[in-house]
């Protein structure tokens, strides 16, 4: 029974310190993600949503990822994923993505966009390096 507990106890330490860096990786101050109050989303359908990233510290693949929902917040369209670099300049970023035409039209949307760090060895676990919501006016394009 001793035993039981010994390796329960070890496998949640385990666990925290795997989670351990997507916390610690989050607060980091110089880590930062915006997003320009406006996208475009022309007849076609092809939304595209822009604005800047900053990271250090990466040693797997890093990406900023956006989405947008508009009317039903529930409902978000994922749109597109920018290779990042983190050397710790600021650098701009653009995603596109098509939608069927009227998924999403000009108007009040909102974005979540996050700079997503996948491990580099191991099972890849992702690691969140920044997260940014914001309300934006979707605009013909």
């Amino acid at each position: 029974m001793m035993f039981r507990q010994a390796v329960g106890v070890a496998a949640g330490a385990t666990l925290l310190l795997l989670l351990a860096p997507s916390a610690v990786a989050l607060s980091a101050p110089s880590d930062e993600v915006t997003v320009d109050p406006t996208g475009t989303v022309p007849a076609d359908g092809t939304v595209t949503l822009s604005g800047t990233y900053r990271c250090t510290g990466a040693s797997g693949p890093v990406l900023v990822s956006s989405s947008v929902a508009q009317d039903d917040p529930q409902v978000n369209q994922g749109i597109g994923g920018t290779v990042a670099l983190c050397d710790g300049a600021e650098h701009r970023w653009t995603n596109s993505e098509k939608r069927a035409p009227d998924t999403l039209k000009p108007g009040a949307a909102h974005v979540q966009a996050t700079i997503l760090e996948l491990s580099a060895s191991g099972l890849p676990l992702p690691s969140f390096h920044a997260i940014r919501d914001q309300d934006i006016k979707l605009v013909q394009g």
